[in-house]
């Protein structure tokens, strides 16, 4: 779970306050073209990576669900058991977070973990999937459609932005953001268990309604590497993928937050999305309020009926 605010000057993150947006990962949806029932187990039990695994349950075409910074692949395990019914679904684990392994120290995060969930999609033999990704996630499905545009077939990202700097004002650059992003870094490995768990038990009451979200994004966030978790902050916020969005043909969906008591409200929230998704041709929009980062938990039915509509588009 990231939490900037207790990294940096609070003048610099009243944004991040403000829209209740962090880095976690998450992604987009791909829409599989064919409704084949192929086993559940046999996607993924010959792949190797120390960057991700991957858990495969239900039958159908296949839906790929990646978490955010620092989360487990839990945090989708609600609407995972909904859709295996139907579905195919394959459940990211990103290296580094909430326990799974990490042995990179603080080097390259996103873009390595993007290329090793491209290899997984062919030698898995998947039918240009469905990508569901949240925050970092997101971001991380974006990517993969620009860098694989053949893979997916539809992308959908969950209270992301192409470029999380863009909290900072609509003047940040990757490189404005850097020093930053170091800061962000630095703080995360420098700080001890009983101040950084403090600071994450803060936090948490941003970026979910739900206690027991809260509680296990405390967990999460303290069961992961902390040299993974700075090496992911590094990237997330000096990746900006909005200058490869006029060109991109895959279809996404962008399903962001609104919170009038405690989040971002409608109209700014309105207004940062739309503002940074404005180079995607064709990208839909869709508000869903009264929830804060985590959407999946704090409004799961309502995430569910815009997951169906997106699968079924």
């Amino acid at each position: 779970m990231l939490h900037l605010r207790h990294l940096v000057g609070r003048s610099t993150l009243r944004a991040w306050l403000l829209v209740s947006a962090s880095v976690l990962v998450a992604g987009g949806l791909v829409l599989a073209t064919q409704a084949d029932a192929r086993p559940a187990a046999q996607a993924s039990h010959a792949f190797v990576s120390d960057r991700l695994s991957v858990e495969v349950t239900g039958a159908g075409p296949d839906v790929i669900l990646i978490p955010g910074f620092a989360s487990s692949r839990e945090v989708w395990r609600a609407e995972a058991d909904r859709l295996k019914a139907t579905h195919r679904v394959h459940l990211v684990q990103l290296g580094g977070f909430a326990g799974e392994p990490w042995t990179h120290g603080d080097g390259p995060f996103v873009e390595p973990a993007v290329e090793a969930l491209a290899r997984y999609v062919r030698e898995a033999g998947l039918e240009r999937p469905a990508v569901i990704g949240h925050s970092m996630g997101g971001m991380s499905a974006i990517l993969l459609a620009q860098r694989h545009p053949g893979l997916v077939s539809r992308v959908m990202s969950v209270d992301s932005l192409p470029f999380f700097s863009a909290l900072y004002g609509p003047t940040a650059t990757a490189e404005s953001a850097r020093p930053f992003a170091e800061q962000a870094a630095a703080g995360i490995l420098a700080a001890d268990e009983a101040s950084y768990r403090a600071g994450q038990e803060r936090a948490a009451l941003g970026y979910s309604r739900t206690p027991a979200t809260r509680a296990a994004m405390v967990e999460w966030s303290m069961a992961s590497d902390r040299q993974a978790m700075a090496a992911a902050i590094r990237d997330v916020m000096t990746i900006d993928l909005r200058p490869g969005l006029a060109a991109m043909t895959t279809p996404v969906w962008a399903v962001y937050a609104s919170d009038a008591d405690g989040g971002a409200p409608a109209a700014m929230a309105d207004g940062l999305w739309t503002r940074e998704y404005a180079g995607l041709p064709g990208v839909r929009m869709v508000r869903v309020d009264d929830s804060r980062h985590f959407i999946m938990a704090d409004q799961p039915e309502r995430l569910a009926v815009i997951v169906d509509q997106f699968l079924a588009d």
